[in-house]
């Protein structure tokens, strides 16, 4: 069965032109064409597509994406480099939990140093402009 780009964008759960983008940035390979020009996807590459949104909605970026996709289609690809990934992956979003964490606690702090009342002054202005 054939699906056309809107078709697919429905069953994947990506956009129209999300779809165009992965297969421009080479995530897809490019689809036959119809004699109209309309592309057409195949189960295979819904499959793909399904996969990339998965991948997208963890946060891997589009080269760990190509990367994954590589040892899905690898039958004699070992697991330990699908984990090597995975555990790349949740180090860099620890790393910016522990940056978001930092950033809450300096705005607390400066919030909390904020009086918020009719005065001009504010001590949260007077910390951004002070040199580091």
């Amino acid at each position: 069965m054939l699906l056309t780009i809107g078709d697919a964008a429905k069953v994947s759960g990506l956009s129209a032109k999300m779809i165009r983008h992965y297969e421009q940035s080479g995530l897809l390979r490019k689809t036959s064409r119809t004699d109209a020009g309309y592309r057409l996807y195949n189960s295979e590459q819904i499959n793909q597509l399904r996969f990339i949104r998965q991948a997208r909605n963890l946060g891997f970026s589009l080269q760990d994406i190509q990367s994954l996709l590589a040892l899905w289609h690898n039958p004699e690809r070992e697991s330990r480099a699908v984990k090597q990934l995975a555990e790349q992956h949740l180090a860099e979003i620890a790393e910016k939990i522990a940056e978001l964490q930092h950033m809450q606690q300096v705005l607390t702090t400066l919030a909390d140093s904020c009086r918020g009342d009719g005065s001009p002054q504010c001590h949260i202005l007077q910390q951004l402009a002070r040199p580091q």
